[in-house]
Parts: C-alpha cells; sequence; structure tokens
C-alpha cells in the first residue's frame, strides 16, 4: 500500500494499520494556530493521536547528570489539547471500528487545493450491516480559531444509526519520551476550570499545572437527516452532556436504505497566558458563532479562496517526474499550513503534525522555513520574525548570564527561554542568533516593509550584532575572530571561527549597522563603527595547501573518518558513536561550509565553490534531514546537475517515504522547504545576495520542464525553465528588473522575456562517503 500518484492531492487507498503513524503526520491539517493529526473520526484505531495549538506548552525539569553555571533549568513540551476531531458511530448496536468488520472500501485524500482532509469508507459490521461514510475536516485559513468536520452516513438497509461527537481532553497516549520527567509533566497536563453544555453546543477550559497556561475549546453542531420520499420520520433524538474532561453530543436516528445522516461540526479554540477563564470562555464561544453564521459551504469556499492566490504565487510545476511533482505541493502545502496564522508564534521544526522535538522551533525556522514563506506568503514571514522579537527580553537575559552583550537567541524553544540541556550543541551554537538577523534582513530585501524595519527588525539586527561585537575578539594574526562556537555540523563543536557562523555574523553587523543608521535608535556611532570594523576584518580560514575552506580553524587537520567500515546500520553515527569520537575527525553531519557557500555566496568565487563542494560532499554523510536540499543548491550551482537532481528527490521524499524512519512524529518542515530551496534556487538558481535578486536556471535531464512561482517587493513572477532557454514574466505587477546568468533584464507586464541557458559543464560526478549515496526512490 502507498500513495496514489496524483499531482494536486496525496490520496492513501485500503486501510494499513501498521503505517496510521505514518499517515497521521502526512494527512495533519493545521493553520499556523490550530494543527490537528490526521487520525480517523472515530479516534480508533489509531498512532498517535494529536491535536496541538501553537505555543501551549508544559513546562519540567531539563535533565542534568551533573549541573554547571547557565545551563537552562526548565524544559518546555508541547501539549496535546482537548481532541475535538473524534465523531463515533454506531449501527444499530455495533461501534463503527476499522479492526472489525470489512472495510470494503476505504481511502482518504488531502486535497492541496481545497485545503481539507476528506475520508470515504464503504463498511460491512460484523453482522452484516453495510453503510458508506463520507467525511471532510478543514482548518481554517480564513478563521484562525476555527475547523470544522462534515460527516456523513448513508446505510443500504434501514438502519438504526447514532453519532457521538466528542471533545475529550488528557486523551490518553503512550509516553513518547524516555525522561520519566517530560513523561510525568504530560500525563493528564490538563485540569479543568469550567463545563459548559447545552442544546449542541458545549464549552471545555483547562489549565496546564506547572506553566499555568489556559486553554478553551467549544463544539456546536448542525444535524440533518435526508430520507425517500413519501416516508415520515421521528427527528434526530440529541443530547448533550459534559464532565471535567468529556463534552459528548449524541445523536440517534432511524435513516431508510437510500437515506442519509449529516452531521456538521464546528469547533473552536483558543489559549492564553494572561488572559481568564471566563474571557477565554467568551473568545471561542464568539469564534463559534462565527464559523456557525459561515456555515460549512462558506468555509469551504473561504478555504479555497485563500488556497487559490497560495497556488498562484507559489506553485511549482513538473514536467517529466509525476511523483515529484505530488511531493513538492505537498511540501509546499505543509510550509502554509505551518505558518499562514501563526501570528506572532514559532514555528516549530514540526509545525503542528506531531509532537516531534517536543514542539520546539530551531534556526531551521529562519534558514529553511522563512525564505520560501519570504517569498510566497510574506505576511507569514513577518509574524514568525515578529516573534523572534517579542522574545527579545528573554534573549537579553540569556546573553547576560553568558557574560555577553546584545541577544543570545535559543537553540531550541517554545516561548522565547532556552531549553537545550546539552551545552555543546544548544547555548555554544551562537548562529542562531546571526540565522534571524539573516532571515530579518532577507524579508526587508524582499518586501521593503518599512514599517516592520522601523519597529521590530533594526531592534533585532542591533542586538544581535552587540552579541557578536562581544563574543568575537579582534586577533594581529588574522582578523576578527569569533571562538568556542558550534555551527550547523553536529558533528563538531566548541570549535575557533567556523566559517558558516563568521560570515553570517559579518552581515548581520553590516546590516546592524545599515539599519542603525537608517532608523533611529540607541547604537551610537562609536558602537557603528566597532561593528563595522569587526565585519570588514572578519576571520574566514583558508587552507592554502589543499585550496579550500576549512568548515572551522583546523578542520581538514582532522583524522578522516572511516566510512568503508562503518555499516549501514550504524547510522545516524550520533546513536553508535561518542561524540567524543565525532568531533576529532572529519565527518559532517549536514551541510555547514555547503550552507555557507549558499547563503553567503557572495564570499566566495566560483572555483573556491567547485572544490569546496567536492571536499565536503566526500564528508558529508546527512544525518540530519536539514542537508540534502543545501546540497541540492551547490551540487546545482557548480554544475552536478544529476547529482542535484538526486538530493532535490531525497529531501521532497524525506516524509512520503519515511527515510528517516520518525515522521510518526511530525513532519520534517526545513527537508520539506529544501524540496522548494533545491528546485528554485538550485534549478531555479535564485540568489537574493545584497538585496539583488537574480537568477541562473539550468534543467537536470530527469525533467523536461519545470516553472516557479514567487513574490518580490510586491511583484509576483513566474519563471518557466526548459533544456535551452527561460522564460520570465510577470504574474501581477507592472515591472521587475533581474539577471539571468549574470545578464541584465526587465520584465514587464505586457513583455515576457526569453533567454537562453548556457550549456552546463560537464563535470565528473564526485563522491560522497561509502555507502552514503543519495536515497533514491
Amino acid at each position: 500500500m502507498s500513495y496514489a500518484v496524483e499531482p494536486w492531492q496525496l490520496r492513501w487507498q485500503g486501510l494499513s494499520v501498521d503505517h496510521l503513524h505514518q499517515t497521521e503526520s502526512t494527512f495533519a491539517l493545521a493553520n499556523g494556530h490550530i494543527g490537528f493529526r490526521g487520525t480517523l473520526d472515530e479516534g480508533e484505531p489509531r498512532g498517535l493521536p494529536g491535536t496541538y495549538l501553537n505555543g501551549f506548552y508544559e513546562e519540567h525539569q531539563l535533565p542534568y547528570g551533573e549541573g554547571g553555571y547557565g545551563y537552562p533549568e526548565a524544559g518546555q513540551t508541547v501539549v496535546n489539547v482537548t481532541d475535538g476531531k473524534i465523531i463515533r458511530l454506531l449501527v444499530e448496536d455495533e461501534p463503527l471500528d476499522m479492526r472489525y468488520g470489512t472495510a470494503v472500501e476505504h481511502e482518504r485524500t488531502l486535497d492541496f487545493r481545497t485545503g481539507t482532509l476528506r475520508r470515504r469508507t464503504v463498511w460491512e459490521s460484523p453482522t452484516g450491516r453495510r453503510v458508506t461514510v463520507r467525511s471532510e475536516r478543514l482548518v481554517s485559513f480564513t478563521q484562525r480559531a476555527v475547523a470544522a468536520i462534515r460527516y456523513e452516513v448513508e446505510p443500504e438497509d434501514d438502519l438504526q444509526l447514532v453519532v457521538q461527537s466528542d471533545l475529550l481532553a488528557n486523551e490518553p497516549t503512550k509516553s513518547r519520551s524516555n525522561d520519566p520527567r517530560v513523561a510525568a509533566a504530560l500525563d493528564s497536563p490538563l485540569v479543568n476550570d469550567f463545563t459548559m453544555a447545552e442544546k449542541s453546543r458545549a464549552v471545555l477550559c483547562h489549565h496546564t499545572k506547572v506553566s499555568g497556561l489556559r486553554m478553551a475549546a467549544a463544539m456546536d453542531h448542525e444535524v440533518a437527516v435526508s430520507r425517500s420520499e413519501n416516508e415520515l420520520h421521528d427527528e434526530p433524538r440529541t443530547e448533550i452532556r459534559a464532565e471535567d474532561d468529556l463534552a459528548r453530543f449524541t445523536a440517534a436516528v432511524d435513516v431508510p436504505a437510500g437515506g442519509r445522516l449529516r452531521l456538521t461540526k464546528y469547533l473552536a479554540y483558543g489559549w492564553s497566558g494572561q488572559r481568564s477563564t471566563p474571557a477565554l470562555r467568551a473568545q471561542v464561544e464568539a469564534a463559534l458563532a462565527g464559523a456557525c453564521q459561515t456555515g460549512w459551504d462558506g468555509l469551504l469556499a473561504e478555504q479555497k479562496a485563500f488556497l487559490d492566490d497560495f497556488w498562484e504565487v507559489a506553485d511549482i510545476e513538473i514536467e517529466g517526474d509525476d511523483e515529484l511533482q505530488q511531493a513538492i505541493r505537498f511540501a509546499l502545502f505543509h510550509i502554509l499550513q505551518a505558518g499562514a496564522r501563526g501570528e506572532t508564534r514559532a514555528i516549530p521544526g514540526k509545525g503542528l503534525t506531531g509532537p516531534g522535538y517536543d514542539g520546539h522551533a530551531f534556526w531551521d525556522t529562519e534558514m529553511f522555513v522563512l525564505p520560501v514563506l519570504t517569498y510566497t506568503v510574506p505576511d507569514a514571514a513577518r509574524d514568525a520574525l515578529s516573534w523572534r522579537h517579542s522574545t527579545l527580553d528573554k534573549a537579553r537575559e540569556r546573553a547576560e548570564v553568558l557574560g555577553l552583550k546584545g541577544a543570545a537567541f535559543p537553540w531550541r524553544s517554545i516561548n522565547g527561554a532556552e531549553c537545550s540541556a546539552y551545552w555543546p550543541a544548544g547555548t555554544a551554537a551562537f548562529h542562531v542568533s546571526g540565522d534571524i538577523a539573516y532571515a530579518t534582513q532577507q524579508y526587508l530585501n524582499a518586501t521593503n516593509d518599512k514599517d516592520f524595519d522601523r519597529e521590530k527588525a533594526t531592534e533585532i539586527l542591533v542586538e544581535t550584532a552587540r552579541l557578536w561585537a562581544s563574543l568575537g575578539h579582534h586577533d594581529p594574526h588574522n582578523g576578527f575572530r569569533i571562538d568556542g562556537v558550534t555551527g550547523p555540523d553536529e558533528y563538531s563543536a566548541i570549535v575557533d571561527n567556523n566559517v558558516y557562523t563568521n560570515l553570517i555574523a559579518q552581515q548581520n553587523l553590516w546590516a546592524a549597522a545599515d539599519a542603525a543608521e537608517r532608523n533611529p535608535c540607541d547604537a551610537t556611532e562609536e558602537e557603528i563603527a566597532t561593528w563595522r570594523s569587526a565585519a570588514d576584518a572578519m576571520s574566514v580560514p583558508y587552507d592554502e595547501m589543499l585550496q579550500v575552506h576549512p568548515q572551522a580553524d583546523n578542520f581538514t587537520k582532522h583524522a578522516e573518518w572511516d566510512f568503508e567500515n562503518t555499516p549501514e546500520e550504524k547510522y545516524p553515527l550520533l546513536l553508535h558513536f561518542p561524540y567524543f569520537d565525532l568531533y576529532r575527525k572529519q565527518v559532517v553531519k549536514q551541510a555547514d561550509l555547503v550552507l555557507a557557500m549558499h547563503v553567503r555566496g557572495d564570499a566566495f568565487s566560483d572555483d573556491e565553490k567547485a572544490r569546496n563542494f567536492a571536499y565536503y560532499e566526500a564528508r558529508t554523510v546527512r544525518d540530519s534531514s536539514l542537508s540534502a536540499g543545501t546540497q541540492a543548491v551547490l551540487a546545482a550551482e557548480v554544475g552536478h546537475l544529476g547529482l542535484a537532481y538526486d538530493y532535490l528527490v531525497e529531501a521532497a521524499f524525506t516524509d512520503l517515504h519515511d527515510l528517516h524512519d520518525n515522521v510518526n512524529n511530525g513532519l520534517h518542515m526545513a527537508s520539506l522547504a529544501g524540496a522548494w530551496t533545491a528546485l528554485v534556487a538550485g534549478f531555479g538558481g535564485m540568489r537574493d545576495h545584497g538585496g539583488e535578486l537574480t537568477f541562473a536556471p539550468r534543467l537536470p535531464d530527469a525533467l523536461t520542464r519545470f516553472s516557479f512561482r514567487m513574490s518580490f517587493q510586491g511583484t509576483r513572477i513566474g519563471v518557466d525553465v526548459s533544456a535551452t532557454e527561460a522564460i520570465y514574466r510577470i504574474v501581477h505587477g507592472t515591472e521587475l528588473t533581474t539577471r539571468h546568468h549574470g545578464e541584465p533584464i526587465t520584465i514587464t507586464a505586457d513583455a515576457p522575456v526569453t533567454v537562453p541557458i548556457p550549456k552546463a559543464p560537464d563535470l565528473e560526478r564526485p563522491p560522497g562517503p561509502f555507502g552514503r549515496e543519495p536515497r533514491r526512490r
């Protein structure tokens, strides 16, 4: 069993209980505020149930065998909140359960254009009674607090049907953590504050035991029965009741053969760390009233209109690989779901598709996900950066604890406080602050958002620049050094002059100086001059003998890893070898220097890129889902189009084919974004160095054509690429000036530009580590 290959939807036919934990992630619905895992309507069988509110978490102690100064003390874990998806069906007195009876037909479909998850099941009970069940659910992009479900049952014989619609809090789940503190925190984490049930409507309000956050969930229903003509039947008998952790609406009705029972369920969610329970109750009741007023058809129409606009600016078309076409749209749809309505909340590493990484946000957001949103849904990128701005006080406090100035943003967090218990891969990864500054400047360049620049961006840039100025120092031997840090590669730690970190800090310092001169702030002229001096003198190590950039000082002098004697079952290496051994060898978990050549390509010559790429290709094992997309970009740039295509495929299918065997915990947002990056920045050659948008497209042999769309400074453009030429056109707007393979072009609304594509160099494919070739389908 597998997904049917279709361009605009993801469809799974048949029931495979063993695959539920995977399909619950791939079929997840979200809008950046609410997240529903794709569990079956009846709630069982299931893999890992989940309903999430972005930013809603419980606290627990972090584990330390031996404490130390500056270690974070409190961890945060996303909470599975009140589940409103559950709708159970009894056929006569037999519950619909896919483990019993016979599923004559069963399919589920995630539709990328309607933004809904549909289900159609023909089920025969153990005693031979047959019904057809159709359901469709959505999490609204337009009404942020709202979700809705349409549930229909058609019996083949005259039958009594009973539907039960639940709000269920503290849903029992298997512990997903080996840490007993985390397991304890998530054992019935919600404490009831208020319960109400009346007519067809119910509200449950709860708070968490330790973090003290409050939430409310509400539901309302519409029931309709259609019957054959000339027959009179009683209306459905309904009742509703509620207790601390359960509210249940029940409807019972006799439905003749050929008739239909239809239940429409409206849901509303809200949470707060400050507002009272009565205020939250009022908030969700108001949202629920709005949803009921809009109605099911209205919510569907709003959802489709929102997605029509998204696909106009974001769609990617691929000819020559139908499965990849589906995977790319799947990726774009889920990235949109992760951030569309986050509105000053983080975008977690798994979005709202599962509890992986405890629901934390990482640097993945700024360096992988936000570029996609910046060029397709810039309002969502602005909102995610606004969340970072809202946590500046916590970042300043963290910097002060570390004896530094400015703002030190966390490696992983839900509320902005550092939650990483492992110093070398957490606090020492100071590049996170530079990544946030990079995404901030990228957003400003792409949008010319002067309000955001003045009100939030400048403060982010200034405070992160202060961090670098206090973290680094001028050295008479080789300029401005930044020592004792960890770069993107988590198989190296506490290194000096990590090239990626230094180059991201350099751009941060320059951008902060420009912003401080552009907008009023508390930076002095002397301080601004200090930033420029540090940036201009930034140390960028280079190995003259090997003619490559070491990832950090002395990296190219380390012993080589013995790849030929490392069997496949020993990957990922971090689970089978001590960090001590990884840290002192030339083995790279994920693109680091190669990532620097993508985002700071202006700091390298073409020859340096080619030599660097070949060197690190032989040492990068891709034990992280972040790596393949970036390796695709540089492979395409230096001319290895076949290798770039293989890495594009790996990034695109990381979740659909569960390449890391952990999709049960949620989708990898950065890898999904990496598929977009591999195509747009890789084969499209899109770069934005210095705020100038440029392109250098090339077509891999595996495809016959591809096209992509994006938005830049309010103008929507389309780029169509074939083997010999590229066509640039305006989708919405008037004019855009850019470059194609270095040559300036101007696109106007009435005059698309067609230009030839220079032939790619014929290069020998560089070898990778033994046994770590790109994962093909």
